[in-house]
């Protein structure tokens, strides 16, 4: 035995111990894959800035109304554009009311209320965030098609079921998403590798980075320590696999290598661990540390996602550094069967020449021959395609449009703003002072884009009171009514019956409705004229708070509307103020790195200008071709995140390894060997990362489907162009001095 190899004992206790504790890890964590629902937030408003209006008043709410509700908005409308009869009203009020009987469902249902053109009817439900949402309102579309009320046809819509529909699209997280993105990385582990147990061992570090991520995600959220909601833990998924997968490539390729050099599996796994350390701790961190500095960020969402991926690309590391190592370690040469890595000179001299003669061999040479035509091409076909991006519409979209595909919810608001003011059963939500409400009404009901206001009351049916001109309306109704009756009634009854004031008193269907005041404010409650979730709507809640604040009223607008509203504007901030922060904490990095200064610059620019490439084809295809209604503000802030980091990722597997070879054989030379030797194992990190974004593209979410397309396709660009054409070239043509200031630029 060599004298540098330990003990049978050590060789096998100390990877047999890490194999093991990987394994209970995963034994622990596995089952909290189906659990990560219970700590996910379905409210928007729970994500938005603690000095946004919309989280104030949603603060607020619990003293109004429950806070353990959304509403759900049941629409009819009668079939072949006819009025409805008054037997299916009545069959509507009938179904309405068997709906309280539905588990989940809070409080008494709300009797029909009929539109002005007698075609369409809503009943308002109370749906509990406790129980579910998406099984209350199943159960409720369930109860209604149960009721089959001819002639009429019936639609969830409201907060309670975008919120459910949306819960849906989601529930493929824990399934199909992650089985999705296992599969895809098995086949291209199988092709890359040729191989029946690598890929496995691979898979199997990717698997128990995830199920400890999962396991302290969870735990972090249960303490209420993290908020999380649907699409931060889809990436969380996708995030660690790929990564995890992209550190074993790296791990994996280094230990081959070493296979060929050394005769013990011990030696070559010390001399793999320590080619393989830097770059995965350096590309980790990179990661890491480009996602922590979404804690800027206004949005509790945004800032979510910086710890829990943060957490994700750790666990990622850990296994990559410890438990493949340690399996490989005693699975030896045979883990790479039927192409087993000899040490031998025979073997060795197949594999050089297998090298010399490959793809990435010829790659090498024609960077060598042509490196400054190269990457001004190359540059310049980024900046075309980055011109481009200039076009992308990232300013927020309807929350009608966040679902691709079908939406009972969206189909139900459509139906209910063709019958009824759009923003019925999602009103903006104002909290003012009892002693000004009057003057809060007059400035609201002036505020174009509002259709009528009422207060939150008690001891009322709908639970609210209206206000304002809507009371007048109802009440000069009643006085029609009744004074029609008593245009027919002889002078003697008119004498001995109560007047007009009177009947229309009591006649008032809100009389009792008491005004719930708390801490002395009131909760005003403004029906929109337009759709809760357009443009419109949020430029009426932008005039209502300049209307408020000039009528000396000091207040709050939210509501569903509003916390959108203010969710697009943090995010809008939020990209203003990290990503400056992001490619300065990303240049330190690689200065420390690579011991230079003017190489972190070059690297860093031709990554944001693949990034911005990324952009502007993006803006291509989903103004031109899927034509979508535009974009979240948040997909380019966190395309923004992942693009640079992790294809600052790649440069950094290149540029370590150009940087080890150009101490042994100067830059000239060192350049072309850190192209050529790392060429498979960084494109088969791009295509499997690329792959793994491109599986969010399964869950039926706009934001989820433009971000995956945007990463998967930056990440292949910056794997196949910039990387393999763009760095070397351009590195190859400035020569040494791309080192200064350290030695290496001489």
């Amino acid at each position: 035995m060599s004298k540098n190899v330990p003990s049978k004992w050590l060789r096998i206790i100390l990877p047999l111990a890490l194999i093991l504790t990987w394994f209970g890890v995963s034994a622990v964590g596995g089952p909290y894959f189906g659990r990560i629902e219970e700590v996910s937030e379905v409210d928007l408003t729970a994500f938005l800035p603690e000095s946004s209006e919309a989280k104030e008043v949603a603060d607020k709410l619990d003293g109004f109304i429950s806070g353990d509700t959304l509403a759900a908005i049941v629409v009819f409308e009668a079939d072949d554009n006819k009025s409805l009869t008054t037997e299916q009203t009545t069959m509507i009020n009938n179904a309405g009311a068997k709906l309280s009987d539905i588990e989940g469902v809070e409080g008494d249902v709300s009797p029909a209320i009929v539109s002005d053109d007698g075609k369409a009817a809503f009943v308002a439900v109370e749906a509990s965030t406790d129980q579910g949402l998406e099984e209350v309102v199943s159960g409720i579309r369930e109860s209604l098609k149960d009721a089959d009320i001819d002639g009429v046809t019936s639609q969830v819509t409201g907060p309670a079921g975008f919120a459910a529909d949306l819960n849906v699209a989601f529930s493929g997280i824990d399934g199909i998403l992650l089985l999705t993105a296992l599969a895809v990385v098995f086949v291209i582990l199988i092709i890359v590798y040729r191989s029946a147990l690598l890929p496995v061992v691979v898979l199997l570090t990717s698997i128990f980075a995830l199920s400890a991520s999962i396991l302290i995600v969870f735990s972090l959220a249960k303490l209420g320590w993290v908020e999380l909601n649907g699409q931060v833990q889809g990436i969380l998924f996708i995030l660690t696999i790929g990564a995890a997968t992209d550190y074993s490539l790296l791990y994996v390729s280094r230990y081959r290598e070493a296979l060929y050099a050394n005769k013990h599996r011990w030696n070559a796994t010390l001399e793999a661990y320590k080619g393989a350390l830097e770059p995965i701790l350096a590309s980790g961190g990179t990661v890491i540390v480009g996602l922590l500095c979404l804690l800027l960020s206004d949005l509790a969402s945004n800032k979510a996602l910086g710890p829990v991926g943060s957490i994700g690309i750790a666990m990622a590391m850990l296994g990559a550094l410890t438990f493949l190592p340690s399996a490989l370690l005693l699975a030896g040469r045979k883990a790479f069967w039927p192409v087993i890595p000899h040490a031998d000179m025979k073997s060795r001299t197949t594999h050089r020449q297998k090298v010399e003669k490959g793809l990435w061999h010829n790659v090498g040479e024609f960077v060598k021959i042509h490196p400054r035509p190269i990457w001004i091409v190359t540059a310049l076909l980024l900046l075309v395609l980055a011109g481009f991006s200039t076009q992308i519409k990232a300013d927020g979209v309807a929350q009608s449009d966040l679902i691709l595909g079908y939406s009972e919810a969206r189909e139900g608001q459509d139906t209910l703003g063709d019958h009824f003011a759009s923003g019925s059963g999602s009103p903006a939500l104002i909290v003012v002072n009892r002693d000004v409400m009057d003057v809060a009404v007059k400035a609201i009901e002036s505020t174009s884009g509002v259709e009528g206001v009422s207060a939150t009351a008690d001891k009322s049916e709908s639970g609210v009171a209206p206000l304002g001109k809507a009371r007048g309306e109802i009440e000069n109704k009643i006085r029609e009514g009744i004074e029609a009756q008593r245009s027919g009634l002889p002078a003697e009854a008119l004498m001995l019956a109560p007047s007009t004031d009177q009947l229309v008193a009591a006649a008032y269907p809100f009389k009792n409705a008491e005004i719930i005041e708390t801490d002395g404010e009131v909760l005003l409650q403004a029906t929109l004229r337009d759709d809760p979730d357009s443009q419109a709507a949020k430029d009426t809640i932008a005039k209502l708070r300049v209307n408020l604040k000039d009528a000396g009223v000091v207040g709050q607008v939210g509501g569903p509307t509003a916390a959108q509203a203010d969710s697009n504007t943090a995010s809008i901030h939020d990209r203003m103020v990290i990503i400056p922060v992001v490619l300065i904490a990303i240049t330190i990095i690689l200065a420390m790195l690579l011991r230079s200064l003017i190489a972190p610059l070059l690297l860093l620019a031709t990554t944001v200008l693949s990034f911005a490439a990324s952009i502007g084809v993006a803006a291509l295809l989903f103004n031109g071709v899927w034509n979508f209604p535009g974009a979240d503000p948040s997909v380019v802030l966190y395309g923004f995140v992942f693009l640079v980091a992790l294809g600052i990722d790649y440069n950094i597997f290149l540029m370590t390894r150009v940087r080890e070879e150009s101490l042994k054989q100067g830059t000239d030379k060192g350049v072309i060997k850190g192209l050529v030797v790392t060429g498979g194992v960084i494109t088969s990190a791009g295509v499997v990362l690329a792959a793994t974004f491109a599986a969010l593209g399964v869950i039926p979410i706009l934001f989820l489907f433009q971000l995956a397309f945007i990463v998967a396709f930056g990440v292949l660009m910056d794997t196949l162009l910039v990387r393999s054409l763009l760095v070397p070239a351009l590195i190859k043509d400035i020569g040494p001095f791309v080192w200064w200031p350290s030695r290496l630029k001489k």
